[in-house]
């Protein structure tokens, strides 16, 4: 009994271990100590190697600071562009531009350019007036921004919006320079009360009317006097520009002047130049760069020129003199180089005869004639009257049997009874009328794409509009509340309807093939193998031209000119005229981003927009610096599938994802979508979002609803009525699965009558009012613009 309880330790594993360290507790202490110090040395080497590395990264991190301060706020940086924003209509922005600028300027009685340097301040500095209620200024003068003043009137009063400082153009301006990304800002105060007390009070009042509105970093100043304006301006020149993201990957150039010469030997194409300060980053002559609505374009010199504004005068007094200050002499001139120029290509041109056939051979063609010849050799009973080009057209039934061992080869599984039709009749005129369905496929098309198209406003009436606009309103609200249901046409057979549509038994899990079928616009753009993989390549080789200091490139902050070729003249004429009132921005692009793809969007649409956004619709794109007609289709971002359930209407509250035909951009990048709600009307924000990715292999699926009756029901089996209305439609859409709204699923047994009428067998009772559906689905892709760019439009 004891013996049973005694203990029993667990054997030693030294026959695991290795005769070192079996042997090790026979180790005097000093061998402990020799062994261990080479431990401690690793320790130590590591340690040191740590400690290195982090005085590498803060040497590294100073640097790149000092770099972006003297880059900024430098003797040789550009001017800073300050943009003045009345948040009111009320605001006068032009009495304070007139006060900065006097303060600014060396005479100190204002200044007749919009850039001014101040000897006092040690400062250039441009500043711009932001029209208020025009959108498109706004926009464009944010992106160039380096400092938005946001002016507040402590006397103003506005009952529409809930503070008294914003009005409604206001508080859409704040969203859409939200969505851009904040630069640094900060709010001017005007039209405080002299009184001591009451200034004070009224100040802090619209401090605390404003400051959730704006980042937590944005500082607020009293500008009524030259005084308060003197001390924001010591502030201002210490202070270090925060600048979004996307506007530092690429150069820009915000143009001083703007103006157009004609080509001798090309009339209709002319060469524009585009003088100002390269920013951001070097330029390289071989680039490509982007005229903000116009298109991208090759250049065919870049001209550096000596500074007009000058910080020391006394260096460049020569210039300073002169009183036109745009006829600056060029220092050094790049011309482009036509081995090593990224060429303008668009759009892929595809090969028509890529898909032929080739030539056949001798060999092929004597065994055709062979064949031929066996065939007219064959004897068969033709009806009277039967010509031979006839007779080629009518199968034997040793042909006919040899096409279904060839279907049942090729995997085409179907249930056993839909072979067992009541007549063989029937049966041989159903193939009939399937063949003439499938004859008319290119009718099928345009009738299953006509939801998608758009009525030409330009030949409608006022009352037209309007009943098109209540249309597309009442179609928005049953989208809402009847999504994806459709009613079975009357007078077309369904199969010939629905013929691009198929079942799948899981949206989830069901494979489709994302090269299958696809449209002829596929044939124009382009595609990567591997997208992340590009884009690094891309920003990588971009570094290197910035840090290789070479001959084809121009260093950031210089006086250039653009000397951008091949640009149509009515084009030219428009950037001339908004030159004089909007700056317009060239920004240079990266390898690729000339060329189409299929973008996708994150959007959401914006709160101040009421209208319906229907898919295919015609929607202005601002992404980053760039500008663009598009005419997406919306979808739902699924994480856990591969396939994308697209949306007729872009619903408010919801974030969802657009897919367009555009050029290529690199992510990430603002998005603001603007529409115009008639022609010749001023756009308005319709939503905004950012670029997500480039894929135009991502599976978009359009899904519709056929919805049925129960007519009988009987334990698991029901008669279903009014899904379709031909027999022959519910042998063509039998393989499909059908579902019921309170969560029934079933299969189609067969058609019953010669109404449309079905047997449908469920795999649980069937209630009397439930309604049965069957879900169909075919891919969707974008609609290719008409137009690209919307230059001609402004």
């Amino acid at each position: 009994m004891g013996g049973s309880r005694a203990q029993v330790n667990k054997a030693h594993k030294s026959r695991f271990s290795s005769k070192s360290s079996r042997n090790l507790h026979k180790t005097s202490s000093q061998d402990k100590s020799r062994i261990a110090k080479s431990e401690r040395n690793v320790t130590k080497g590591a340690r040191a190697s740590r400690l290195q590395h982090n005085k590498m990264v803060r040497e590294q991190k100073r640097a790149a600071l000092l770099k972006e301060k003297s880059a900024t706020s430098g003797n040789t940086s550009p001017p800073r562009v300050i943009v003045l924003f009345g948040l009111s209509a009320s605001v006068n922005v032009d009495s304070l531009a007139g006060d900065l600028l006097s303060l600014l300027s060396q005479e100190g009685a204002g200044a007749a350019s919009s850039t001014v340097v101040s000897s006092e301040y040690k400062l250039r500095t441009t500043v711009l007036k932001a029209p208020h209620g025009d959108l498109l200024s706004c926009m464009e003068m944010a992106k160039v921004a380096d400092l938005i003043a946001f002016v507040a009137s402590a006397s103003s009063s506005c009952e529409e919006s809930s503070s008294c400082y914003i009005d409604s153009f206001g508080n859409q301006c704040l969203s859409v320079f939200r969505s851009l990304g904040f630069p640094s800002t900060v709010v001017f105060i005007r039209d405080l009360p002299s009184e001591l007390k009451r200034r004070h009070d009224s100040k802090k009042m619209c401090m605390a009317s404003l400051a959730s509105e704006f980042p937590e970093d944005c500082k607020f100043y009293p500008a009524d006097t030259k005084d308060e304006l003197h001390k924001f301006m010591w502030l201002f020149k210490e202070q270090r520009l925060m600048a979004p993201h996307w506007r530092n990957q690429r150069p820009y150039i915000m143009a001083q002047m703007v103006d157009m010469a004609v080509d001798d030997c090309n009339m209709e194409k002319c060469t524009l130049f585009i003088t100002g300060y390269l920013r951001a980053h070097s330029l390289s002559v071989n680039q490509l760069v982007h005229i903000s609505g116009a298109g991208d374009y090759q250049l065919s010199k870049i001209e550096i020129l000596k500074d007009p504004f000058p910080l020391n005068r006394r260096k460049d007094r020569d210039i300073m003199d002169s009183d036109e200050v745009h006829d600056t002499e060029a220092i050094r001139s790049l011309a482009s180089d036509p081995l090593k120029q990224e060429p303008l290509l668009v759009e892929n041109v595809p090969d028509p005869l890529a898909g032929e056939q080739t030539w056949p051979t001798e060999a092929e063609m004597a065994e055709a004639d062979r064949n031929q010849r066996q065939k007219r050799l064959r004897k068969r009973a033709l009806p009277p009257g039967t010509s031979e080009y006839q007779a080629a057209w009518i199968v034997d039934d040793s042909d006919e049997e040899d096409s279904y061992s060839n279907e049942a080869d090729d995997g085409m599984v179907l249930d056993e009874e839909e072979g067992d039709f009541p007549n063989q009749d029937g049966a041989k005129n159903l193939n009939l009328d399937d063949d003439r369905s499938f004859l008319n496929l290119k009718d099928s098309d345009e009738e299953t794409d006509v939801d998608s198209m758009m009525m030409d406003g330009e030949n409608l009436t006022r009352e037209q509009i309007e009943d098109e606009i209540q249309r597309i309103k009442n179609a928005h609200a049953e989208d809402e509340e009847y999504p994806d249901e459709v009613d079975t046409p009357l007078d077309i057979p369904a199969r010939k309807r629905f013929a691009k549509y198929r079942g799948l038994k899981s949206f989830r899990t069901s494979s489709w093939d994302p090269k299958e079928s696809l449209p002829p616009e596929y044939a124009r753009i382009f595609a990567f193998d591997n997208f992340a993989r590009t884009q690094r390549h891309v920003l990588a080789n971009a570094l290197d031209m910035e840090q290789g200091k070479r001959d084809d490139c121009v260093p950031a902050s210089s006086y250039v000119r653009l000397h951008i070729k091949d640009i149509p003249n009515a084009v030219a004429c428009k950037l001339c005229l908004l030159g004089k009132t909007v700056p317009v921005v060239a920004s240079g692009l990266l390898q690729h981003e000339s060329k189409m793809s299929v973008l996708h969007f994150s959007i959401k649409k914006h709160d101040t927009y009421s209208a319906p956004i229907k898919a295919k619709e015609e929607l202005v794109f601002h992404v980053g610096f760039r500008q663009f007609v598009a005419r997406p289709i919306f979808s739902t971002d699924n994480i856990n599938s591969d396939k994308h359930k697209m949306e007729r209407f872009l619903h408010a509250g919801r974030f969802s994802l657009a897919s367009i035909y555009a050029p290529i951009s690199f992510p990430s990048l603002p998005l603001i979508v603007l529409k115009s709600a008639e022609a010749g009307s001023a756009p308005s924000v319709a939503a905004v979002g950012s670029l997500r990715s480039i894929d135009p292999d991502r599976i978009i699926l359009k899904k519709i609803i056929l919805t049925g009756y129960p007519q009988r029901v009987s334990k698991l089996k029901a008669t279903v009525r009014y899904m379709f209305h031909h027999p022959e439609d519910v042998r063509w859409f039998k393989p499909v699965e059908v579902w019921t709204k309170c969560g029934r699923r079933g299969r189609i047994k067969e058609p019953v009558g010669t109404h449309g009428a079905m047997k449908c067998v469920f795999n649980g009772g069937l209630q009397q009012h439930d309604t049965v559906c069957m879900s169909l689905y075919k891919r969707a892709y974008p609609k290719w613009p008409d137009r690209c760019f919307p230059i001609l439009d402004a």
